[in-house]
């Protein structure tokens, strides 16, 4: 991944609890109910030639993520999906990765966050390839995570929650201190979950598989995968995944908004070709993002 300026200091506006302010202005306090306490969702997003992808189903699972965590955002979906594209026409940018991004604010301090008032920022950033495109032509190569993915009785792990990224930014870190471009993450029981910010498939004689999302985000560019394989006559199957069954699998790819479609070459021990199914795929989703293809 490309380095990037720092995120503080740059031209242009970010839309802050309906208002347009200017980039560097756009600040919260110290005592912010989120920064201590974790109060926050946030959604990923990409626009292509000035469309924002499925921007309805982000606003509208920016808001269930706030509900998973016990507050309301009072914004509707369809003043949130106005209000990107009023950020994205702002910015300039046809292409621009996005990032709404809600919270509680620092009307209450304390682990209870009853009085704090929910606030709503969402900015837009040119963000090229997630991973750098010559590696992941070849297949990135993933570590395995010293961390796993909680179960569903002990987090909202459906929620797009800032907090539950915390273990994946750790793993992250690990991996990447090793040499690594990722890591795998297994759930807490052991079974192959997702990377730390995509989901995972895997194919075997052309048939892909993919982990249930019980305990994980069900990712809107996973669907989106899905559909097109499905499109294509492909059998996608999902069930829970162990880790002594990836020595069975031939190619392996990951999804998400960042990282779109993207080769895996490896994963700890276990070694994965760049084949033609998941080329495909790769292309379907990039025709279909930049409209070359009807909509899944």
């Amino acid at each position: 991944m490309a380095d990037m300026p720092n995120f503080d200091d740059r031209d242009g506006f970010i839309w802050l609890d309906g208002k347009m302010v200017p980039w560097r202005d756009a600040e919260v306090h110290v005592l912010t109910h989120a920064l201590h306490y974790a109060s926050s969702v946030f959604e990923g997003q990409r626009a292509y030639g000035g469309t924002i992808f499925k921007l309805s189903e982000h606003s509208a699972r920016l808001r269930k993520s706030a509900e998973l965590l016990g507050f309301d955002i009072p914004w509707s979906v369809e003043e949130i999906d106005a209000a990107c594209i009023e950020v994205l026409e702002a910015s300039g940018m046809k292409d621009a990765y996005m990032r709404p991004l809600a919270w509680l604010g620092s009307e209450k301090m304390g682990v209870s966050p009853t009085g704090a008032k929910p606030h709503l920022a969402i900015a837009a950033w040119y963000w090229g390839k997630y991973f750098d495109p010559a590696l992941a032509a070849k297949g990135i190569r993933l570590a395995i995570a010293p961390w796993r993915r909680p179960a569903p009785y002990t987090a909202p792990v459906h929620s797009k929650a800032a907090g539950l990224y915390m273990i994946a930014s750790l793993s992250k870190k690990f991996a990447e201190d090793r040499g690594f471009n990722d890591a795998l993450m297994f759930d807490w029981r052991g079974q192959v979950a997702e990377a730390t910010g995509a989901n995972v498939f895997f194919i075997r004689e052309g048939v892909i598989y993919t982990p249930t999302p019980d305990c994980f985000l069900d990712g809107i560019t996973r669907r989106t995968v899905m559909d097109l394989a499905r499109r294509r006559g492909v059998e996608v199957v999902e069930r829970a995944i162990w880790p002594e069954e990836l020595e069975s699998f031939e190619q392996f790819f990951l999804t998400g908004t960042a990282a779109e479609v993207t080769f895996v070459g490896s994963a700890g021990p276990w070694n994965f070709e760049v084949g033609d199914l998941s080329r495909q795929l790769a292309k379907d989703y990039d025709d279909l993002v930049h409209g070359r293809l009807v909509s899944a």
